[in-house]
Protein backbone atom coordinates (compact mmCIF):
# COMPACT_ATOMS: atom_id res chain seq x y z
CA UNK A 1 0.00 0.00 0.00
CA UNK A 2 1.12 3.53 -0.74
CA UNK A 3 -0.82 6.18 1.15
CA UNK A 4 -0.21 9.58 2.69
CA UNK A 5 -2.34 11.04 5.48
CA UNK A 6 -2.04 14.84 5.63
CA UNK A 7 -3.82 18.13 6.28
CA UNK A 8 -4.54 20.27 3.25
CA UNK A 9 -4.15 23.53 5.15
CA UNK A 10 -0.83 22.53 6.71
CA UNK A 11 2.03 24.24 4.89
CA UNK A 12 4.51 21.69 6.27
CA UNK A 13 2.48 18.79 4.83
CA UNK A 14 2.20 20.51 1.45
CA UNK A 15 5.94 21.22 1.39
CA UNK A 16 6.74 17.60 2.25
CA UNK A 17 4.39 16.26 -0.44
CA UNK A 18 6.24 18.38 -3.00
CA UNK A 19 9.64 17.44 -1.57
CA UNK A 20 8.89 13.72 -1.72
CA UNK A 21 7.71 13.95 -5.33
CA UNK A 22 5.02 11.36 -4.76
CA UNK A 23 3.73 9.58 -7.83
CA UNK A 24 0.14 8.87 -8.74
CA UNK A 25 0.42 5.44 -7.13
CA UNK A 26 0.33 7.14 -3.71
CA UNK A 27 -3.21 7.75 -2.46
CA UNK A 28 -3.57 11.04 -0.60
CA UNK A 29 -6.07 11.22 2.25
CA UNK A 30 -6.82 14.68 3.60
CA UNK A 31 -7.59 13.96 7.26
CA UNK A 32 -9.93 16.88 7.84
CA UNK A 33 -12.30 16.06 4.99
CA UNK A 34 -11.91 12.27 5.07
CA UNK A 35 -11.64 11.08 8.66
CA UNK A 36 -9.31 8.28 9.57
CA UNK A 37 -11.22 5.09 10.23
CA UNK A 38 -10.59 2.88 13.26
CA UNK A 39 -9.26 0.16 10.92
CA UNK A 40 -6.84 2.58 9.25
CA UNK A 41 -5.56 3.75 12.64
CA UNK A 42 -5.21 0.18 13.90
CA UNK A 43 -3.19 -0.73 10.80
CA UNK A 44 -0.93 2.31 11.29
CA UNK A 45 -0.39 1.42 14.96
CA UNK A 46 0.58 -2.15 14.04
CA UNK A 47 3.18 -0.80 11.62
CA UNK A 48 4.40 1.87 14.05
CA UNK A 49 4.45 -0.40 17.09
CA UNK A 50 2.03 1.66 19.16
CA UNK A 51 -0.66 4.32 19.09
CA UNK A 52 1.63 6.53 21.14
CA UNK A 53 4.10 6.65 18.23
CA UNK A 54 1.34 8.22 16.13
CA UNK A 55 0.19 10.69 18.79
CA UNK A 56 1.09 14.37 18.54
CA UNK A 57 1.85 16.09 21.82
CA UNK A 58 2.18 19.45 20.06
CA UNK A 59 -1.51 19.60 19.18
CA UNK A 60 -3.12 22.64 20.79
CA UNK A 61 -5.79 20.48 22.42
CA UNK A 62 -3.14 18.38 24.17
CA UNK A 63 -2.60 21.12 26.74
CA UNK A 64 -6.09 22.64 26.63
CA UNK A 65 -7.59 19.26 27.60
CA UNK A 66 -4.78 18.93 30.19
CA UNK A 67 -3.69 15.62 28.71
CA UNK A 68 -0.13 16.61 29.56
CA UNK A 69 -1.09 16.16 33.23
CA UNK A 70 -2.50 12.67 32.74
CA UNK A 71 -0.94 9.24 32.36
CA UNK A 72 -2.24 8.14 28.96
CA UNK A 73 -2.42 4.51 27.89
CA UNK A 74 -2.60 2.99 24.42
CA UNK A 75 -6.43 2.95 24.47
CA UNK A 76 -6.39 6.67 25.33
CA UNK A 77 -4.05 7.55 22.44
CA UNK A 78 -6.30 5.61 20.06
CA UNK A 79 -9.44 7.28 21.38
CA UNK A 80 -8.05 10.82 21.12
CA UNK A 81 -6.64 10.32 17.62
CA UNK A 82 -10.01 9.01 16.39
CA UNK A 83 -11.90 11.86 18.08
CA UNK A 84 -9.63 14.68 16.90
CA UNK A 85 -7.53 14.51 13.72
CA UNK A 86 -5.01 17.02 15.09
CA UNK A 87 -3.76 14.38 17.54
CA UNK A 88 -2.27 12.35 14.67
CA UNK A 89 1.33 13.31 13.90
CA UNK A 90 1.51 14.43 10.34
CA UNK A 91 2.09 13.59 7.70
CA UNK A 92 1.95 9.81 7.89
CA UNK A 93 3.27 8.01 4.83
CA UNK A 94 2.75 4.30 4.35
CA UNK A 95 5.00 3.15 1.55
CA UNK A 96 4.81 -0.55 0.86
CA UNK A 97 5.61 -2.17 4.24
CA UNK A 98 7.18 0.90 5.88
CA UNK A 99 5.60 3.75 7.81
CA UNK A 100 7.02 7.25 8.14
CA UNK A 101 5.48 9.39 10.86
CA UNK A 102 5.87 13.13 11.26
CA UNK A 103 7.98 15.80 9.66
CA UNK A 104 11.45 15.47 11.16
CA UNK A 105 14.37 15.75 8.75
CA UNK A 106 15.41 12.15 9.46
CA UNK A 107 11.89 10.84 8.79
CA UNK A 108 11.61 12.71 5.50
CA UNK A 109 15.10 11.58 4.43
CA UNK A 110 14.18 7.95 5.20
CA UNK A 111 10.93 8.30 3.23
CA UNK A 112 12.84 9.75 0.25
CA UNK A 113 15.24 6.80 0.35
CA UNK A 114 12.39 4.29 0.42
CA UNK A 115 10.68 5.99 -2.50
CA UNK A 116 13.93 6.17 -4.51
CA UNK A 117 14.66 2.49 -3.85
CA UNK A 118 11.34 1.30 -5.26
Amino acid sequence: MKKLYYLGNCSTCIRIIKELGLGKEVVLQEMKTEKITPNQLDDMAKMAGSYEALFSRVAIKYRSLELNKQKLEEKDYRKYILEEYTFLKRPVLIYDKEIFIGNSKNTIAAAKSAIAAS
